[in-house]
């Protein structure tokens, strides 16, 4: 189903760059023996880019089930003590950036619901179009909720599900959910993974040595020392119990509709997506970016990282050399991020320094993934005139952004999406550059070699492949309670966690 969507009045949000910024990754381990939470670890490691609020890890071992989770990188949440104490042949793993619901410890996971098959530990990345009406028919039958993630609601929906085994229940959950999801989950000494039915959001299937792994890309598996086996089918049902797997269709497959995001912006360079690599997509968007945008310029200079790529394709079909000048600052964290204008300004210069030697009386090309509100974008440019540039061409790999995403992009501030009510010409003269080109939709499908038909491209051209909520209904504070208030606390499952963030399952 294509549904047109709301325009621009409706949310985007931007990282500390000004750019788009999408929820979480996710990991699934099951071995034959021997621990699998310091393989969870490695993989969170290889997927920290998708997010960096929060990570966590729960593993089981006989039954019981550990978790420690907490609030920044995963270097930050977990040492060699903590991980020794997530024992067991099965563990799950998550890295968060938060899309619906407030960064904070409760919201932190892998979550932890009981069930009726005993603990059940649950990591999503993605967004449910229909959770606040799902969370408030869930509480009314007596479901009480300890986060204000949509995550929580797919957990008590399987928990909750009026079947008799685990498989029933995920089933009955699917059938009820709507919008993105990509899960991994464990319980009942099992590890599941499951898909939408549009396959939205990116989950792969690897084999290690001794075991299986899910991740959210391939580039985990490199880290874990698995190989890449397939992708995981849109709603399909994933098992792994120590070396044995089971796959099962849970969902009627829906028209495919991979977020062309990923490919753009979100996945690392050295991932495949539905046999397309990232980085030599990436590279075609910057080929045909020149083919269809050309710049009478002297060099071409990317925005790291995302827009290295692009910006080498770019020179390949231009002719132009391709040089560093600008240099990203990797050990500036989000941490620095702070609620005042005048600090996030700073951000810009802070984390991107120019090289006055390279930009010096040189016409410049600048490649970038996308230009959301157009802010930072404009500093950039103003920077590489301070530091001489004598013209400043911004090309963009990705068709301009129009309309809010729903299924894992965060929707948190409204109003921003410069493209939404602006013309080409008008964003050029906002940003300062001589001049502007965006790549075509037609030159993205062309880049990525894939059917326009199996791509997610609404927040392109407002055509969604589900329904879409009403605007109250959507956004990173969907299911916050009035005024700030938390959720009560629920019974303890059965089950223990290590960490601040989940002590009261032993009070």
């Amino acid at each position: 189903m294509r549904r047109r969507g709301p325009g621009a009045a409706h949310d985007v949000l931007r990282d500390e760059r000004g750019g788009l910024r999408e929820e979480c990754g996710v990991i699934g381990v099951s071995l034959d023996s021997g621990p699998a939470a310091p393989l969870a670890h490695l993989g969170l490691f290889a997927l920290q880019h998708r997010g960096q609020e929060s990570a966590g890890i729960a593993s089981s071992a006989g039954g019981r089930v550990s978790v420690h989770k907490g609030m920044g990188l995963v270097a930050q949440v977990f040492d060699a003590e903590r991980i020794a104490a997530l024992p067991g042949p099965l563990a799950i793993g998550h890295v968060r950036y938060s899309t619906m619901g407030s960064a904070r410890i409760e919201n932190a996971q892998p979550l932890l619901v009981p069930s009726r098959w005993g603990a059940l530990a649950l990591a999503h990345n993605g967004n449910l179009i229909n959770a606040p009406l799902l969370r408030a028919e869930l509480e009314a039958g007596g479901a009480v909720f300890t986060s204000t993630s949509d995550s929580e609601v797919i957990a008590q929906l399987i928990a909750r599900a009026p079947a008799s085994s685990v498989e029933e229940a995920v089933a009955y959950a699917l059938g009820r959910i709507a919008g993105a999801f990509t899960v991994t989950m464990l319980v009942g000494g099992r590890i599941f993974g499951f898909r939408d039915a549009h396959a939205i959001r990116p989950l792969v299937l690897g084999k290690a040595p001794r075991g299986w792994i899910l991740a959210s890309e391939t580039c985990a598996f490199d880290h874990m020392g698995a190989a890449f086996v397939r992708d995981v089918s849109p709603g399909e049902l994933v098992t792994l119990a120590g070396t044995a797997l089971d796959a099962r269709q849970v969902l009627p497959a829906a028209r495919p509709a991979y977020c062309v995001f990923e490919y753009i912006y979100f996945a690392r360079p050295d991932t495949t997506l539905a046999g397309r690599n990232v980085h030599l997509a990436r590279r075609r968007m910057g080929q045909i970016l020149a083919r269809e945008h050309p710049a009478n310029a002297d060099v071409v200079l990317a925005v790291p990282d995302s827009g290295t790529s692009a910006a080498m394709g770019f020179s390949d079909a231009s002719g132009l050399p391709f040089e560093v000048g600008l240099v990203k600052n990797r050990y500036v964290g989000r941490t620095f991020i702070q609620p005042d204008q005048a600090t996030r300004d700073m951000g810009v210069r802070i984390k991107l320094n120019p090289l006055r030697e390279v930009i010096d009386g040189r016409r410049v090309v600048l490649v970038d993934d996308s230009i959301v509100r157009g802010t930072t974008s404009g500093k950039i440019v103003r920077m590489l005139r301070a530091s001489g540039a004598a013209e400043v061409h911004v090309r963009i790999s990705s068709p301009p952004i129009r309309f809010p995403c729903f299924y894992g992009i965060d929707t948190s501030s409204r109003g921003e999406l410069v493209a939404a009510t602006a013309r080409v010409e008008e964003i050029r003269r906002r940003i300062g550059a001589d001049s502007l080109g965006y790549l075509s939709e037609g030159g993205l499908v062309e880049a990525l070699q894939l059917a326009r038909s199996h791509l997610c491209m609404a927040c392109l051209d407002g055509e969604y492949p589900t329904a879409v909520p009403e605007e109250a209904l959507a956004g990173r504070h969907a299911l916050e309670a009035p005024g700030g208030r938390r959720p009560a606390r629920a019974p303890d499952p059965v089950g223990a966690v290590t960490g601040v963030d989940a002590r009261w399952l032993n009070d």
